[in-house]
């Protein structure tokens, strides 16, 4: 099941980007994806749902916008390092 949203812009936010709407579309899906994904609100296989590509394509979408596929932060990599030592 699909919900559709219809969101009001100003045609000039199309020509300053250089993109038609669709490719606008597809865009504005995925960096809203990144950004949920960074901040841990989603997981890498909803923010791929909601970016409406792979998981695969997710993840090397990620390095497009210099965000790491990792969600662990460096206290908790440093913490787990210590409990495996």
């Amino acid at each position: 099941m699909t919900v559709q949203v219809t969101i009001d812009l100003p045609e000039t936010v199309f020509s300053t980007l250089r993109q038609t709407p669709d490719v606008f579309v597809r865009e504005m899906r995925l960096v809203s994806a990144v950004k949920w994904y960074e901040l841990g609100k989603l997981s890498q296989s909803k923010a791929a749902e909601v970016a409406g590509i792979s998981r695969q394509e997710f993840l090397h979408s990620l390095a497009r916008f210099n965000v790491s596929p990792f969600q662990v932060t460096p206290e908790e990599l440093a913490e787990e390092v210590t409990r495996e030592s």
